[in-house]
């Protein structure tokens, strides 16, 4: 792709405010590469402007990161890190990348941290790490639960022969296109607007929350960007023993992944500036910046994480209840867990911790959830075994080989459709970035966590949708 004629300089950079010539020059550098080439100068201007007057939203960002890391305000006086890294259990060890140990070693060392474990999917993220459980006293920490509040897994299991799906993948599909909506532009002409959540008090009593509501009505019952997913595939029970009551057998299932759309973006970039605002951390530390719960802006925080974990499972409820109907048919049951959240628990040794999950499922004994695994690797099933070591927590999917870049770099498109065809997926949407390849040997992950869950069947995807927008924040079942 050629360059854009109208290149910025120094003094372009200075007259929008720019100041540091160490920002400056990360600012044209990141302009430089190949996929930024074609902005205009006025468009590069007005995106630089918005980046420095609101650095905290370009964290995330993998192009704009670097910059919004050095933009971020700096404290003045850091609160102190401890020396030792308290100990914690590693599953799956060897198979975890370094970036993923050395930010889970920072969070070990916060004082307000009683304990933690990494899970065998776990790799480098933002904050905590992606499959990082972390338990602390009295405290929350908005980026330790991201930006994706009560990101979840939803599972429904239809009394239908497995053969439907190969004979009516095209019907499957059709219904997918017209019952389901992704990314930041798609919304329903008619949103379930009567859900009895709007209706809830933090949409009256938190600004933030407040000015998210008309939006968060809009986006009821859609997905969004990224790795989020809804799919028709073959669910195959096999152990007898399921707290489902559901016979061994197989059965047409459906599986969304998505989580708390704008609500909750909005909710974790506010109080995450606020917590680095009252929690100054050293450099490496910062987005682990917590607030207390005692205090009110915790509180706060606190309350509006819960609604937006509420409403993320709202839209999931609005997503298999539309394409129910569309279907004709009635689950035999339902499967429902989140896997970026923080809750109030009770430790083994009797203190009570916030414990936070940053891409990890629950797994107290005889809690129920999904692990999925890549568009051609089965989910699987699972049953918590309340493993003390793990603070009761399993992956929360295959995890991430390779990184958006890279995989766009590795993977070309082809290949990924002969993959996909070769395995009878039909995809609608997607992204080289969501590629199988992309992805850790999820019989591998859970081999490294027997001990963790037991496994009651599987989900084999079959008819997937998801955003055709392009690349993908996350990998899949984040």
């Amino acid at each position: 792709m050629a360059k854009a004629t109208n290149k910025l300089h120094s003094k372009d950079l200075r007259q929008i405010g720019f100041t540091n010539d160490q920002h400056i020059s990360l600012a044209l550098d990141i302009l430089d590469q190949r996929e930024l080439r074609r902005l205009d100068k006025g468009s590069a201007q007005a995106l630089l402007q918005e980046i420095k007057n609101d650095p905290f939203k370009y964290l995330r960002d993998e192009n704009w990161r670097p910059l919004a890391e050095q933009l971020v305000p700096q404290p003045s006086r850091d609160v102190a890190l401890n020396p030792e890294i308290k100990d914690y259990r590693r599953y799956g060890e060897a198979f975890i990348e370094d970036g993923a140990h050395k930010q889970m070693d920072t969070a070990m060392q916060l004082p307000v941290t009683i304990d933690g474990a990494l899970m065998p999917d776990a790799h480098q993220g933002y904050g905590l790490p992606i499959g990082g459980v972390l338990a602390v006293d009295n405290a929350v920490i908005p980026y330790g639960v991201g930006m994706d509040i009560g990101c979840r897994m939803a599972l429904s299991i239809f009394d239908m022969p497995a053969s439907y799906l190969g004979k009516h993948s095209q019907d499957l599909r059709k219904l997918l296109l017209e019952h389901t909506k992704f990314g930041n532009k798609e919304v329903f002409k008619k949103p379930f607007t009567d859900d009895p959540i709007f209706e809830r008090p933090e949409f009256r009593e938190i600004g933030v929350v407040r000015h998210k509501r008309d939006s968060a009505m809009a986006q009821i019952g859609s997905s969004g960007s990224g790795n989020h997913f809804v799919e028709f595939g073959l669910v195959d029970i096999t152990d007898p023993n399921n707290e489902m009551g559901v016979p061994v057998g197989q059965y047409v299932g459906l599986l969304s992944h998505s989580g708390s759309r704008g609500l909750g973006a909005a909710v974790a970039q506010h109080f995450t500036k606020v917590a680095m605002e009252k929690c100054p951390l050293p450099p490496q530390a910062r987005h682990l910046a917590w607030l207390s719960l005692d205090s009110q802006e915790g509180q706060e925080y606190w309350r509006a994480m819960n609604l937006a974990g509420d409403y993320a499972s709202a839209c999931h409820h609005d997503i298999h209840r539309r394409l129910s109907k569309a279907l004709g048919n009635q689950p035999l049951a339902q499967v429902e867990n989140h896997h970026n959240f923080a809750w109030k628990e009770t430790l083994p040794d009797g203190r009570e911790a916030i414990v936070h999950r940053k891409g990890a499922t629950p797994a107290g004994k005889g809690v129920l959830g999904v692990i999925p695994g890549s568009m051609t690797a089965p989910g699987f099933i699972v049953r918590g075994r309340g493993e003390r070591d793990s603070l009761q927590s399993a992956s929360h999917g295959a995890g991430r080989r390779l990184s958006r870049t890279q995989a766009k770099a590795q993977i070309g498109e082809g290949d990924m459709r002969r993959q996909l065809r070769d395995h009878g997926i039909e995809l609608i949407g997607g992204g080289l970035d969501e590629a199988p390849g992309a992805y850790k040997d999820i019989h591998q992950v859970m081999a490294h966590q027997r001990d963790l869950v037991d496994v009651l069947g599987t989900f084999t995807p079959k008819v997937v949708r998801m955003d055709a927008g392009g690349s993908r924040g996350k990998g899949r079942g984040e």
